[in-house]
């Protein structure tokens, strides 16, 4: 495995690790409406209009039919209007808003050398997952290809190249905690978009779309039709395309809302629990900084509430130690001056945290 496939693996679990989102008892169930593309990025191109125009207007429409008949229910829109929005800002907007589900829209198309451009048509909604064809993994590949009008993407995604196969590795070790609950949504998407909206049935799919990996909730991208066939961009051009498209994603998020409503409140944030403390009593030896007063350590693992010393899950581990980051409790193991050394350590610990990393601190604090 080369050095720049081993820099984006660290990259993704490291994300990964620290994307588990604490959720009060009380908090509202959120929906994130992610209109794809945007600004600068217009998406696919048909002969009347643009993917970015056709998404947006279906995304504003759910929009307000989800405020009409759920009040309760806070929306977050990715945008509302026409701005260009980085892959990477629509996953932290959707973390940051703590999301229940995570809906992205978009259009399909196909290359124009394609003797079916014009014929091919109908809609398929995907959830992260292997690339179990080469049309799944075109599609994320032109999907992940936007990240590629920044100027630093290179560095903002670790050097994740969207056009190379070998990068998609790493969803394969990566599979995310909220996939069955996004196939399911899948699966009820693809039923309205089909009975509702009319369109063809290019079944539900699996594949490697960034957007997808780094959101942590329930989340899937939505390919309503191919821009390229003229008669499926006329009807999604069309006020009364975009309507029934709209009516049918609505129709597949009540269900999904009726049926897990209530799986969006987890433990109750800042209840009164144990502190952690280890049975070893030299467990905690003095912190040993740089000279830019800073440790480093081997993060283990991240919860939403401090885990009781005796716990089996912590209740052996070396120097243990925690720090509370937002809603999240970053539970780390061993102090050391200099990465080196920690590396040493890190190899120990993924022994039994396979997904451990290593963390730099200032005064507590993490850098």
């Amino acid at each position: 495995m080369g050095l720049k496939l081993k820099n984006i693996i660290f990259f993704i679990v490291a994300c990964f690790s620290a994307a588990v989102l604490a959720r009060a008892d009380d908090a509202p169930f959120v929906v994130v409406i992610d209109a794809g593309h945007g600004g600068k990025d217009s998406g696919c191109v048909g002969k009347l209009t643009n993917e970015k125009t056709i998404v947006l207007d279906i995304a504003n429409r759910l929009n307000d039919k989800i405020a009409k008949s759920y009040p309760e229910v806070d929306i977050v829109m990715t945008r509302d209007d026409d701005r260009y929005i980085r892959l990477q800002d629509r996953a932290s907007i959707a973390n940051k808003a703590n999301g229940s589900v995570f809906l992205s829209i978009h259009v399909n198309s196909v290359d124009k050398r394609n003797r079916n451009r014009k014929t091919i048509h109908g809609a398929s909604v995907y959830a992260l997952g292997l690339n179990r064809s080469e049309s799944n993994l075109s599609v994320a590949m032109r999907e992940n290809s936007v990240m590629e009008l920044e100027d630093d993407y290179t560095q903002a995604y670790q050097g994740f190249d969207p056009k190379s196969s070998e990068s998609y590795i790493i969803f394969e070790l990566n599979q995310n905690s909220h996939i069955n609950k996004s196939i399911e949504l899948a699966n009820t998407i693809q039923h309205e978009l089909v009975s509702t909206a009319g369109r063809a049935d290019k079944g539900v799919r699996q594949a490697g779309f960034w957007v997808l990996w780094a959101t942590s909730m329930p989340s899937v991208l939505i390919e309503l039709d191919f821009i390229c066939n003229p008669e499926s961009e006329k009807f999604m051009h069309s006020s009364k395309g975009k309507e029934k498209l709209a009516q049918a994603i609505f129709n597949a998020f009540s269900t999904f809302y009726s049926r897990h409503k209530n799986d969006a409140h987890g433990p109750r944030v800042g209840q009164s629990i144990p502190t952690v403390r280890t049975d070893e009593p030299d467990s905690k030896p003095a912190a040993a900084k740089n000279k830019n007063g800073e440790t480093f350590h081997v993060q283990i693992l991240s919860a939403r509430k401090v885990i009781p010393a005796k716990d089996s899950e912590i209740r052996s581990v070396p120097d243990i130690g925690y720090f509370k980051d937002g809603k999240f409790y970053k539970y780390y193991s061993g102090t050391f001056a200099s990465r080196r050394e920690a590396q040493k350590h890190l190899a120990k610990m993924k022994k039994r945290f396979p997904k451990a990393f290593i963390i730099t601190l200032r005064d507590g604090k993490p850098l």
